[in-house]
């Protein structure tokens, strides 16, 4: 699987380029798949206080275990975080 951080990235700046640059409401991510975004965030040497800061590029980060993977855009419209090649 591709990195969820790379995707999570992407999604975000696809939502900029097509919504004047506003920012999406949030990303809704799985335990699993927080700890997968957190393990990435490690090996990339980020700060240890940003790693515990539940945002993405100024996005908030809910937690839920029904969730796919989302990012939920201005609109309200949930975009998925994982390509239908890698589901």
């Amino acid at each position: 699987m591709a990195s969820l951080y790379l995707s999570m990235t992407a999604k975000l700046s696809e939502h900029w380029r097509t919504n004047d640059n506003v920012y999406p409401q949030k990303f809704i991510l799985t335990p699993a798949q927080r700890a997968e975004y957190d393990d990435s965030r490690r090996m990339c040497s980020a700060p240890p206080d940003t790693i515990d800061n539940p945002k993405h590029m100024g996005v908030p980060i809910q937690i839920s275990d029904t969730t796919p993977g989302v990012m939920v855009a201005a609109n309200g419209t949930e975009v998925s975080l994982i390509s239908t090649s890698e589901a």
